[in-house]
């Protein structure tokens, strides 16, 4: 694996641990934090499978876009579209004021991120955890 790769799956890892974290408080979440987290999870993820590949990106926070990259390499991804589509959103939805994130959509925002980041590690053959 190129050490790019490493450093790509080091940062959503990362972003991985404080969405999880973030999802097991119980007194005053931040919910707007989870949804960005998993954002950038797969974010990250997306950008490393490229990587690894060596298909070109740019700097991009649309998960749509970084999976049309993707496809050819991973066809099978794209039954997660509307996952990605949907965590595409937190990217800056809940960055600023004027809108906030439910428990609800940091629930949904949690299962969608585990689910996709499996599949990546599966193809990086990173060995499996939680």
């Amino acid at each position: 694996m190129m050490p790019i790769t490493h450093e790509w799956i080091n940062k959503a890892e990362g972003d991985f641990a404080m969405m999880e974290r973030e999802g097991r408080v119980r007194k005053r979440p931040n919910y707007d934090g989870i949804c960005f987290h998993a954002q950038q999870c797969a974010e990250k993820y997306l950008k490393a499978r490229l990587n690894e590949s060596a298909i070109q990106f740019g700097k991009t926070h649309d998960l749509p876009a970084l999976l049309d990259l993707i496809i050819p390499r991973e066809p099978l991804w794209e039954v997660f579209r509307r996952d990605l589509a949907y965590l595409s959103d937190f990217a800056v939805a809940f960055r600023y004021p004027g809108e906030s994130a439910t428990c609800d959509q940091s629930k949904d925002a949690i299962r969608r991120c585990r689910v996709f980041r499996k599949h990546v590690r599966l193809a990086l053959k990173i060995p499996q955890s939680k």
